[in-house]
């Protein structure tokens, strides 16, 4: 099956429902178009179910040339009828209804002063009509045959999937593990030159091998594993056409202080193989002459100095006096090395760069200090580990017991992302005999062919996405929006692909449910890899590999489905109609790139980076439905205007994260059709009151969960408004607001998130009220931070408890916990900060049989002293001791604890059965016991001040001396 097909089945299901809702509609058209508008829905509606048809039959090669281009004639007539629809409701309104005298008039008026408009629609309406069936007649034409009856392509057809069945993956933790194909010799020695004794003086260790390798890999093993020893960190990913001053701001915006300590960003398969550092005269006449290619650049480069010289000492400020780890992912040319380098001080503290490329001549330049470098090379799989990566892939995605043969992953050559795209295509073929996968992979490879280089991955990445439903195919080419490298969040994907209309309800569950299974399908057939979790085990980030993402661009573009300005890869559209447009890069040249583009069509934007060069002018605002404008710069200086996105009257998803505006103007009631507004960590403050109107708003995000700075709505929202809400989150609720009794009206409310709230006991009777409600409806996840008040201290007067929880987060003066914490049944993940740490409180917790993930936290500071209440209250609570108790957390899987004074803990037999991970962060510790009895223990993350006592580092070496059974990883922060 082509990608063509999920492209066009998604656009037509879009333009069916809203040729629905118009011919529902009680519009004053001209004579004859609803006739018109009927047809139009009945034609396409047939178009449709060949679409579907031709998606069953087509075979491994995909379809002809005539059926690929009739189904791109189908798609772009679609897209032109679904313009002319938008422009309609955007242009009119219904028109009066009734019977009396007054309605007459109005009817009359309304008839003569929208006649033009009227006759404009009807002419666009009769024309498309006349396109839609010349479209369906040159199909027989031209010889587009019917796809055959209750006929597949010759090797299973397309995987079809049950939403119902797939709801959910099972809940998993990142794990620290070694690099498939790595020899333990190998890993120790890369340890040493990471962790340095003697020498240190700065190094860089430069990882080579081509795409799918799984360079990223290792290099991901070494950052995450020893990141947090190193004062400032910092990882990119480049590409060929890479921008060195954006790649510095990067690196800059990670390594200042208030920046978070480096972002995770996406990782090669699996890693093989090492090749030692050789420095032989041969090498030596390689890299100079290199060098000789690159002298002009070099003269370029201290140019380029001179013109960035305050992002040269913004560095140097941050990187000169303390020891820093640099990850730079993917380097493609050793001009650009060049020019980068000079920017990172040698500090003789130990500092280290991480430097992956495919190329050998890349990795000769990338010497700094010859006798602290290391080359370390990316060999294949041999067969055994490729069959172990196998079947390792195969039992993330719960297969069990697989019969698939050996020729399944032979065919891989070795290469490990090919070995990965396997084992997630046997997943979703589960039924498959042995006899059809062996035709399988002959047709991939013929005879004793296997996959030996990148260029041969591509046969298989495209049978695998051949064989997706056309759900799973549309949103598969919907992540082309995004840059190579970045981190993809689950919950910004599956919204986005909603408001798109891509997703719809199907076999009883919601638009929300439907979107976490293609998700989780996408992640199980290893289209996207997960790369961050969050505590209760659901994902939370995702990546595309980027040899998977060139493939996934490319089909986009050729299918006139994405166009994106400053991608990694040239993929240039057919048509001079933008639908979709991503810019990844915002500089002149791209910039003039844009302005030559037809603009009028674009329904979805997304930019990434800075708002300079962007017009909203050149855009048709009244089609606009997808903005998304997460970390942009620009409002400050009026480039963008908020008032100018609330004209974009069909917006659905609206995303202003990170960026830098201030106010959300009164005319945001314009947005009627708004189902998300995401307005986290800006400088809004207050909503307007207009925010009521809107009716069909979803998710209402905002405040700063960092800061604990809450979102003030406005102090009256009448009842009966924004019945849709699913998610709250962010708010502060003020003095004299009615807001907390009337969250009662919220019955769809999934999630409430209360960053503030003000000390006014009617607030808290109200509150308790509300979330006792709601409880009894959808409420599963609620989060308080109450640190200013004494609400938490009410809780324990709730009469009828929110029972059907599944993630509750407390923070504040919490010295005993309710009585009815036992009776969560559902709970899995519960986060509790400034509450006593103590066995009784163990105790009662270890009742809660589903929790998968407990976080207990305490920061003592002296502007504090309720905090200081509290860690004295544990510590004479738990009598210096705290015991897990036996037979209780039967499901637990992760405990953390975040406290100053951590007591000393101790693991009964038989406690917390399936704990896989404990994360510890402390001041002082007086001792971790019973480690031996936990049977699934696999992490132990301990991170501890920089001056640790004499008695914390006694206990840590005899915890390192016992530590055979599971992986122990200590790493210290200096405030």
């Amino acid at each position: 099956m082509e990608l063509a097909v999920g492209a066009s089945e998604a656009t037509l299901k879009s333009l069916l429902s809203k040729l629905g809702s118009l011919l529902a509609e009680e519009y004053a058209l001209i004579r004859g178009v609803r006739g018109d508008i009927q047809f139009i829905n009945d034609e396409f509606a047939s178009m449709q179910a060949f679409l579907s048809n031709l998606a069953i039959a087509g075979g491994p090669d995909g379809h002809d040339h005539q059926t690929k281009d009739w189904m791109k004639q189908v798609r772009d007539v679609s897209y032109d009828i679904e313009d002319c629809i938008d422009d309609f409701a955007h242009s009119l309104s219904p028109d009066p209804r009734g019977d009396s005298c007054l309605v007459a008039i109005r009817r009359t008026i309304y008839e003569i002063r929208t006649w033009s408009t009227r006759r404009s629609i009807a002419t666009q309406i009769v024309d498309l009509k006349a396109r839609a069936q010349q479209v369906g007649e040159r199909r027989v034409r031209y010889g587009v045959k019917n796809p055959e009856p209750g006929k597949t392509n010759g090797l299973g057809g397309v995987t079809e999937y049950h939403a119902a069945e797939n709801q959910q993956i099972s809940r998993q933790l990142v794990r620290v593990q070694e690099p498939v194909g790595v020899k333990a010799g190998d890993m120790k020695k890369l340890h040493d030159w990471i962790v340095p004794d003697k020498n240190k003086k700065l190094g860089v260790l430069s990882i080579v091998g081509f795409g799918g390798v799984g360079k990223t890999t290792v290099a991901l093993a070494l950052y995450r594993k020893y990141g947090d020893q190193f004062q400032r960190r910092a990882m990119v990913t480049l590409s060929q056409n890479s921008d060195p001053e954006l790649v510095l701001k990067d690196i800059l915006a990670q390594v200042k202080p208030q920046a978070s300590d480096g972002q995770q960003q996406g990782e090669d398969s699996i890693s093989a193989g090492s090749k030692t550092k050789s420095r032989t005269a041969a090498v030596r006449r390689v890299l100079n002459r290199v060098c000789m290619q690159t002298s002009d650049q070099q003269n370029d480069g201290n140019a380029w100095d001179e013109m960035h010289k305050g992002i040269k000492a913004e560095l140097k400020k941050y990187l000169k006096t303390n020891r820093y780890l640099l990850l730079i992912d993917d380097v493609w040319s050793s001009s650009t090395w060049q020019i980068i380098r000079r920017y990172f001080p040698d500090n003789d503290k130990g500092s280290r760069i991480i430097v992956t490329t495919r190329f050998q001549a890349v990795a000769m330049t990338c010497s700094v200090n010859e006798d602290n470098d290391i080359d370390h090379g990316v060999k294949l799989l041999s067969d055994d580990e490729s069959k172990t990566l196998f079947q390792n892939s195969l039992s993330e995605c719960g297969v069990t017991g697989d019969n698939s043969p050996e020729r399944v992953w032979e065919i891989c050559g070795g290469l490990p992302l090919a070995v990965v795209t396997m084992a997630g295509l046997v997943a979703s073929k589960k039924m498959t005999s042995p006899g059809e996968w062996i035709k399988i992979c002959d047709s991939l490879f013929p005879e004793s062919q296997v996959c030996r280089k990148p260029e041969d991955f591509m046969r298989i990445i495209n049978y695998c996405y051949n064989e997706l439903a056309s759900d799973l195919k549309t949103c598969s080419l919907y992540l082309s929006i995004f840059p190579k490298g970045r981190k993809i969040s689950r919950k910004r994907l599956i919204r986005r692909w909603i408001a798109e209309g891509f997703i719809s309800e199907k076999q009883g569950l919601s638009v929300e449910d439907v979107a976490e299974t293609c998700f989780n399908q996408l992640i199980s057939r290893k289209i996207i890899r997960p790369v961050q979790h969050c505590s209760n085990g659901r994902v939370k980030s995702c990546q595309v590999h980027d040899m998977v993402l060139e493939y996934i661009i490319s089909k986009a573009a050729e299918e006139d489905f994405v166009t994106v300005i400053g991608s990694h890869w040239s993929a240039p559209t057919r048509s001079n109609k933008v639908r979709r447009l991503s810019i990844h890069s915002s500089d002149s040249k791209r910039a003039k790139m844009v302005d030559s583009m037809n603009l009028s069509h674009v329904r979805s934007l997304t930019v990434i980076g800075s708002l300079d060069k962007l017009h909203f002018k050149s855009f048709k605002t009244g089609i606009m439905q997808v903005l998304d404008l997460q970390g942009c710069k620009g409002f400050k200086d009026n480039h963008v205007k908020v008032s100018d996105i609330c004209n974009m009257v069909l917006l659905k998803y609206l995303n202003l994260r990170r960026t830098d505006i201030k106010n959300i103007p009164s005319n945001i009631c314009k947005l009627k059709y708004l189902e998300t507004l995401d307005i986290r960590e800006t400088e809004v403050e207050e909503l307007p009151k207009t925010i009521g109107q809107l009716e069909r708003i979803s998710s209402l995000l905002g405040g700063n969960k960092k800061t604990r700075r809450g979102l003030k709505l406005p102090k009256e929202i009448k009842k009966g408004t924004m019945n849709s809400l699913r998610v709250l989150s962010g708010i502060e609720i003020i003095e004299g607001s009615t807001y907390a009794s009337n969250l009662h009206d919220f019955t769809s409310l999934r999630k409430l998130a209360i960053y503030k709230l003000h000390k006014d006991r009617a607030i808290f009777k109200d509150l308790l009220s509300s979330i006792q409600y709601l409880g009894g409806y959808s409420l599963q996840t609620l989060v308080i931070d109450d640190e200013s008040s004494d609400f938490l201290s009410t809780l324990d007067s709730m009469l009828a408890p929110p029972t059907y929880l599944s993630a509750l987060e407390l923070s504040g003066k919490l010295l005993k916990l309710p009585e009815w914490f036992p009776d969560l049944k559902e709970l899995t993940k519960l986060t509790l900060s400034a509450t006593v740490l103590g066995t009784d409180n163990l105790v009662l917790l270890s009742k809660l049989r589903s929790l998968f993930s407990l976080t207990f936290s305490v920061s003592a500071t002296k502007q504090s002293p309720d905090m200081a209440a509290i860690l004295a209250k544990s510590r004479s609570d738990s009598g210096g001791e705290i015991f897990v108790p036996a037979g209780g957390f039967s499901k637990l899987k992760l405990l953390r604890m975040f406290v100053p004074l951590l007591p000393s803990l101790n693991f009964s037999r038989k406690a917390t059965p399936h704990l896989e991970r404990i994360e510890l962060c402390f001041k002082r510790f007086e001792g971790l016991h019973g480690l031996d009895k936990l049977g699934m223990l696999h992490d132990v993350l301990l991170t501890i001040d920089g001056e640790e006592s004499e008695p914390t580092k006694s206990i840590l070496e005899d915890l390192k001396r016992v530590s055979s059974k599971y992986t122990l990883i200590i790493n210290e922060y200096h405030e």
